[in-house]
């Protein structure tokens, strides 16, 4: 697929059917994540590919909760939008339930996970939240979103579990010095999958040479 195509269709896929993922496709995009960039090359990040039954069912309960306390308050900021914006937004949050209640039965959970003790953090002193570990893991869960892409398969980045993260360890066996920053549920889109997307010009993004 060509490149620009697959940045600029690449949609949040929350609707995804059990159909197991060929091994070839599965390799394929497991391998794309190891090809990102990190400081240093020292590759800080793992990934943990849940496929097993009941572990997936474990992550479904430890997440819809979390999803359902979200809702209320998503719906509460909707009152001030426009119509078009709510019809839209209320379709992702139809997803989302969606894949609070079926996230068992996706093929694949990918649970990527850092260790800070390996990572340059350059802001971590700063008087605000650090930020720039992030620099040497999210390239990769981009790269591996992108190959989903490119491989006709449903993604999306979450972070709910992130709440469970103790939990999330012990059930997937995680070392004690290594930390969870995504989970990606794949799996081929129930319905039309990836698409034409929204977001915002470079006229409102991007300035050249100072802040305006």
């Amino acid at each position: 697929m060509e490149l620009y195509e697959a940045m600029s269709t690449l949609r949040a896929v929350r609707r995804l059917k059990p159909d197991p993922i060929p091994d070839d496709v599965q390799g394929r995009i497991l391998n794309a994540a190891t090809w990102a960039p990190t400081g240093g090359n020292v590759q800080p990040w793992r990934m943990v590919a849940v496929t097993d039954a009941d572990k997936k069912q474990t992550l479904e309960d430890l997440y819809r909760p979390y999803w359902e306390a979200y809702i209320p308050g998503y719906e509460s900021k909707m009152k001030n939008m426009p119509e078009e914006v709510q019809a839209s937004t209320n379709r992702a949050l139809d997803a989302g339930t969606y894949l609070a209640n079926h996230m068992h039965e996706v093929p694949l959970i990918a649970v990527f996970c850092f260790n800070p003790g390996i990572m340059t953090i350059t802001d971590i002193d700063q008087p605000r939240t650090s930020v720039v570990g992030g620099g040497s893991v999210y390239p990769a869960v981009q790269n591996f979103l992108l190959s989903c892409r490119n491989e006709g398969l449903g993604c999306v980045l979450t972070t709910l579990l992130c709440y469970e993260e103790p939990a999330v360890k012990e059930l997937l066996g995680i070392p004690e010095d290594w930390y969870t920053c995504a989970h990606v549920p794949v799996g081929y889109p129930v319905l039309g999958g990836h698409g034409s997307i929204s977001r915002r010009g470079i006229d409102e993004m991007v300035s050249f040479n100072s802040w305006r």
